[in-house]
């Protein structure tokens, strides 16, 4: 089976974004608040992190570095929203607030409003040296809409696919008579769109330079499907997976905004990008060993093309388990209790009738009796 790959772009954009402790000024309890809400951040714990930020802001409700503060954390939990008008009104109260203005271009970024991410990064001071990284984006974002500019867009019933002019036009069409398919076969074993899912076809090195994806990546999806749609797609058959992949991730993120481990993300994008009646999922290599499922939560964007093969294989096969011995509604209610911020061992036991660890173990005890 050929592998389809994406990457966690959002994952890797709030990464740039260091979490400094910032301390209120103005009220003592509010500033010791403030430090322990990022240490909280530090620490990977945004739900609690919210929590904290909001009781110093009833304290001290005119301080921008808690509405920084606040909007980082809900950044991170991808409450997009909330992040927005968090910084939005840390800016109203002190525009000069460098982090909160990267981060909201960040925000407006991953909700699809490019020119807004644009408009809000050239404000930043250029003379600041620590602004590098972000003016650096800020010129990828430039290129990004120059091209948009230039593309057409066709829609389908819960789709959008942006592509450059007649050269692309009968492709664009294919793709959209592939999407159709692919909501058909993943709606019924996930959920609909709740809002069109946008996707846009560029270029090899377009994608690579947009996506910052590794070099095995056939597709990326970071708010809106990005495909390359040369190299990559030559093989019959090929577009279709990889389009069907990346809409899954695009249904599994409305599920669940946050908590969801890359190999549940991953396992299940890539069992529901076959078509129904291909049951065969990849089996890594008995030769070489095999990770478990709790080194696979981080994105797989980092890993050698070997690594992530075996790392796909294995969250496919552990994501078909589920599917077989729970069901699709167990999974998918799964997946809105992460949404929803519920701890994931507590989730698991409760959706699956079993612990994780039990499920890890019988997969492990499975390889082991297949060796």
């Amino acid at each position: 089976m050929k592998l389809r790959l994406r990457v966690f772009l959002a994952c890797a954009l709030w990464m740039t974004v260091p979490f400094t402790p910032i301390v209120a000024q103005v009220n003592p309890l509010a500033a010791l608040l403030a430090q322990d809400g990022w240490k909280a951040l530090a620490a990977g714990q945004a739900g609690a992190a919210t929590k904290i930020f909001q009781q110093a802001l009833t304290i001290d409700g005119k301080n921008p570095e808690l509405y920084l503060g606040a909007g980082t954390a809900a950044f991170v939990e991808r409450r997009d929203e909330s992040a927005q008008a968090a910084l939005e009104r840390a800016l109203q109260l002190d525009p000069a607030l460098a982090r909160a203005r990267e981060l909201l271009g960040l925000v407006l970024y991953r909700r699809g409003d490019l020119f807004g991410a644009i408009r809000t990064y050239e404000l930043l001071d250029r003379s600041q040296s620590d602004h590098q990284q972000a003016l650096e984006r800020l010129e990828r974002w430039r290129r990004e809409l120059d091209r948009h500019n230039r593309m057409e867009t066709m829609v389908g019933s819960a789709f959008t696919v942006t592509f450059e002019g007649e050269r692309d036009a009968d492709l664009a069409a294919r793709v959209l008579e592939s999407f159709e398919r692919a909501l058909s076969r993943i709606s019924r074993v996930l959920s609909y769109p709740l809002r069109p899912v946008p996707l846009v076809l560029y270029t090899d090195q377009e994608f690579h330079d947009i996506t910052r994806s590794p070099s095995w990546a056939a597709g990326a999806y970071d708010g809106t499907i990005r495909i390359p749609v040369r190299g990559a797609l030559t093989t019959p058959g090929q577009l279709d997976r990889v389009i069907a992949h990346e809409f899954a991730h695009a249904v599994i993120r409305e599920l669940a905004p946050r908590g969801v481990p890359a190999w549940l993300n991953e396992g299940l994008a890539t069992v529901l990008e076959r078509e129904e009646g291909d049951a065969t999922i990849d089996e890594p290599s008995p030769s070489l060993p095999q990770p478990r499922l709790g080194a696979l939560r981080a994105s797989f964007g980092p890993m050698s093309p070997g690594e992530a093969r075996i790392a796909y294989a294995t969250s496919a096969r552990a994501a078909q388990r589920l599917l077989e011995d729970a069901g699709n509604f167990a999974v998918v209610n799964l997946l809105r209790d992460l949404g929803d911020n519920v701890p994931f061992e507590r989730a698991f036991l409760n959706r699956m009738q079993r612990s994780f660890a039990d499920f890890e173990s019988s997969l492990i005890a499975a390889d082991t009796h297949a060796r």
